[in-house]
Order: C-alpha cells, then structure tokens, then sequence
C-alpha cells in the first residue's frame, strides 16, 4: 500500500529536458580570494617526473640580456602540479591565449616556436 507522499511523487513528471533528466547538477565554485597575492613573472621555466610537474617563475634582473654573456633570475614562485593539474592548466592556458591573441594579434616568441616543433617532431619517432 503506498502512502500520499509515495504516490504524488509518481504523479508528477521530472522537471528539465531529456538531456537534463539524470544528469548530475553542475557544481558551483565560490572563489575565495581573501589570502590571494600576486606575484609578477617574466621568466618561467618547468620540469616533471613521472608523479608531478613543476613550474618555476621569476624576474629577469638583466637591464641588457642581448650583450651580457649571462644574466641573472630571481626565482620567486615554484608551483608543484599532478599531471591532471598540469593537463588541465595546459588546456586553460591555450584557450586563454588564443582569446587573447584573438583579440590582439598573435605573441611571437623567437626561437621557442622552432624548438617546440623539434621537441613534438622528436617525442613522435
């Protein structure tokens, strides 16, 4: 025998579209900027293992890095990464770019686009 509140909840039809009914609702992230600081880079550098990857930022102190033999970075900031983590800011950060370079035109970095297709051309063979 089914009691009131058992048979109203059959007489009523899920509420939302096909797609909706049975999907998990998307979570909401609050953001909480109150311990934030920010920190300027104009270096970074990165390097992994098999369990992390991690991300090194810094300032050039260098006032003319073309005629000095060698310069000098302060490494400031180092941002320890799971490989889902990195993956995940790997993605963000190209869409990010790509609005950006959208926007403003494309960011030419010299040198760095030849050796990052050396370095997708070697890890194929």
């Amino acid at each position: 025998m089914a009691t009131k509140d058992t048979e109203t909840e059959k007489d009523e039809a899920p509420k939302g579209t096909p797609d909706e009914i049975g999907a998990p609702a998307a979570p909401v992230v609050n953001w909480d900027d109150s311990q934030m600081r920010t920190t300027y880079a104009n270096v970074v550098n990165a390097a992994s293992t098999r369990e992390e990857v991690t991300l090194f930022f810094g300032t050039n102190q260098t006032w003319n890095p073309t005629t000095a033999k060698s310069f000098d970075v302060k490494l400031e900031e180092r941002v320890v990464l799971n490989p889902h983590a990195a993956k995940r800011l790997f993605v963000l950060m190209g869409a990010v770019l790509a609005q950006y370079e959208k926007r403003f035109g494309e960011v030419k970095l010299d040198g760095l686009q030849a050796a990052a297709a050396a370095a997708k051309n070697g890890a194929k063979n």
